[in-house]
């Protein structure tokens, strides 16, 4: 939700308690709560299935770095998406910084009820402006992912895939993702 009813700084952002994520999208400063367990269990899965296949190359090609919750400052703008991803080619090795500023390749925000409404109609026309190539949008209670592309100008959507389906997603088509494994598993 926006807590302010002028242009954000980072120190307005510094005063946020630790228990909310904050973050500033076009001059706004957002805050939400942390996430859920399912909310966390997803992203973890999702970053854990990434991290083998695409940073490791067990399964897939490699090449890749992920972070979970990476503070990015792009322009005046500070995001802090679920998972973000980098290529190795344009970023050869993770700087030990608090905050980055080269846009990351890829991100994936893992939406909730409070964060849907920001991360699709806000954030996501903000990163096609930083030239994030893709997007993913995992949402937990539907079962669902969107997978977005940079198109001049926006974020277009690409493909949905829901369930347990095994997709082969841009831009980690190289190799399969068992969407089955990112859901909390209902008693």
């Amino acid at each position: 939700m926006n807590v302010l009813n002028r242009k954000a700084t980072y120190d307005d952002l510094m005063k946020v308690p630790e228990h909310l994520v904050a973050e500033i999208v076009d001059g706004e400063l957002f805050t939400s709560p942390r996430p859920g367990s399912r909310h966390s269990y997803t992203t973890t899965g999702l970053s854990s299935l990434l991290l083998e296949k695409f940073n490791k190359g067990r399964g897939g090609p490699g090449g890749w770095w992920f972070l979970i919750e990476p503070e990015l400052h792009l322009g005046r703008e500070v995001f802090v998406p679920d998972i973000a991803g980098w290529r190795k080619q344009r970023m050869p090795f993770i700087p030990n910084i608090a905050a980055f500023t080269l846009a990351p390749d890829w991100i994936c925000e893992t939406v909730s009820v409070q964060t849907a409404n920001l991360d699709r109609n806000r954030k996501l026309p903000r990163y096609a402006k930083f030239g994030i190539d893709h997007a993913w949008l995992v949402d937990p209670s539907t079962r669902s992912l969107e997978v977005y592309r940079l198109e001049p100008q926006l974020l277009a959507l690409i493909a949905k895939h829901e369930g347990a389906a095994i997709v082969r997603a841009e831009p980690f088509e190289a190799a399969e993702i068992d969407l089955g494994e990112l859901w909390v598993v209902e008693p």
